[in-house]
């Protein structure tokens, strides 16, 4: 069964820079889209994103704090450093 969603739209005020402006709407009429579509659909993907990095859940200051200590190009073995973790917690 195919359920059709009614989603209610909200007029947005913004204050772009005139020939960015002019820029958008020769892009967006490329695309045949208007640029309030162009927009929702920018604002949906970089939303997106944020949603799979981060899920739905809030993240911690704590957490939030730790971004960026551990470099990736680092050789850690997670799996040794926690039983590290967990002898010394239990000596």
């Amino acid at each position: 069964m195919f359920v059709l969603k009614k989603f209610m739209t909200t007029k947005l005020t913004l204050s772009i820079d005139d020939s960015i402006i002019g820029k958008a709407k020769k892009f967006a009429k490329s695309q045949n889209k208007s640029l309030s579509k162009l927009i929702e659909n920018y604002l949906k993907i970089i939303t997106l994103d944020q949603e799979k990095i981060h899920g739905n859940e809030e993240i911690s200051p704590f957490i939030k704090s730790l971004q960026g200590s551990i470099s990736d190009s680092e050789n850690i073995n997670y799996k040794k450093e926690m039983e590290k973790l967990i002898a010394e917690k239990h000596l």
